[in-house]
């Protein structure tokens, strides 16, 4: 709770120094008592509308033409922040705490998971995530781990965990693999002419002189790839080396370009069909893809099979003790919400009532596409 009193202190300032915070600090819900503010919902709002998918998608939930998606979203940050709510209340009253060590093991246990800290960083960017968000988050996830310890036994038996392989034993196969790694030479000429029209030095140019400027940079970025492949087929032992000083992909440049054991599928055509076809230990032309120019070269081969029980076993042991523990939270924040006192101050963020926009939005979109239909005929 310290984190939320610090916050409730930031907001507070804003308000008494700027006036701009006023609305932000409003309560919009409150939980046996507690304050979820306007702020909370906004910043909770924000991340699930501009991450992931949406974001790729390049959908914008605010727009009017979005609406249905809106409510949803909305629908949803207003059930997180009321069970986050309630779990800290729980976790406050059970006198839980996190310390910077707790926090610390569980940060190395994900740069073992991922390889190192840089790639770890990496990722991050690559999420858009700030190491402080990270943080924050994880000391979350700790917490909940720790009130899952103390809900009941979560340990799983080895018969428990060799029942679940046996049964399952269709995802401990895999097929054909071979391990590889690349150069990347980035070539999307959008990109390139984004940066080329961004610079102030550029500004009076033409189309025509723009594509000529987007033209030589293909070829410059082409001829690179080329010299390249030449450079790692005349001595393969520096292809790690190589990728670290020049790839355009920087989560594998940091590994020598290694890609680990991979299936065909998880390739583009053009990647995988070039890297199945190689020999260990052998450099590629160079091959074209939608993300621009590959050199490759194939460290492995794995022949298709199946992943023995005590190799896995450890991984099914996490799996089904992870299972355990959010089926105990699942329990305790049923029992939580039948027990809570659940007012909704600003009643546009009552379930019932976002449901009923939702139906609303439904209803309207749905004459819309009538009405289009019936344009169409006409």
């Amino acid at each position: 709770m310290k984190g939320k009193k610090l916050l409730a202190t930031v907001a507070l300032s804003a308000i008494l120094f700027t006036g701009c915070g006023i609305k932000s600090a409003q309560t919009i819900i409150k939980v046996n008592g507690q304050n979820i503010t306007q702020g909370q919902f906004d910043e909770k709002f924000n991340q699930s509308a501009q991450g992931g998918m949406m974001s790729q998608l390049g959908i914008n939930i605010k727009d009017g033409k979005n609406s249905f998606l809106y409510y949803l979203i909305k629908d949803k940050v207003v059930q997180e922040l009321i069970v986050r709510e309630l779990l800290n209340q729980e976790i406050q009253k059970r006198g839980i705490k996190v310390t910077n060590e707790d926090v610390d093991n569980a940060i190395k246990e994900i740069v073992d998971k991922v390889g190192s800290k840089e790639q770890l960083n990496q990722l991050l960017k690559q999420n858009g995530i700030t190491t402080a968000q990270f943080k924050k988050d994880l000391t979350e996830e700790v917490k909940m781990r720790k009130l899952a310890k103390e809900l009941g036994n979560s340990t799983v038996s080895d018969a428990d965990t060799k029942k679940y392989y046996n049964d399952n034993i269709a995802q401990f196969k895999y097929p054909d693999k071979v391990r590889a790694s690349h150069i990347l030479i980035s070539v999307v000429p959008e990109e390139i002419e984004e940066v080329i029209t961004s610079d102030k030095a550029n500004e009076k140019l033409s189309q025509e002189e723009i594509k000529k400027k987007v033209d030589e940079e293909i070829s410059a970025r082409i001829a690179k790839a080329e010299k390249l492949a030449v450079e790692a087929k005349q001595d393969p032992s520096q292809f790690a080396k190589l990728a670290k000083e020049n790839s355009d992909d920087t989560t594998t440049a940091v590994k020598g370009g290694d890609l680990g054991f991979f299936a065909a599928p998880e390739m583009v055509p053009e990647f995988s069909k070039a890297a199945f076809s190689m020999k260990p230990n052998t450099v590629s032309d160079v091959v074209k893809t939608q993300f621009g120019y590959h050199i490759i070269m194939v460290t492995d081969k794995m022949a298709a099979g199946q992943q023995p029980y005590e190799k896995v076993k450890n991984d099914i042991k996490g799996f089904m003790e992870n299972q355990k523990q959010l089926e105990s939270i699942d329990n305790l924040v049923e029992s939580l919400k039948k027990n809570a006192t659940i007012e909704y101050v600003n009643k546009e963020y009552d379930p019932q009532a976002i449901k009923e926009s939702l139906q609303t939005e439904m209803k309207q979109s749905g004459e819309k596409a009538k009405e289009a239909v019936e344009q169409k005929k006409k």
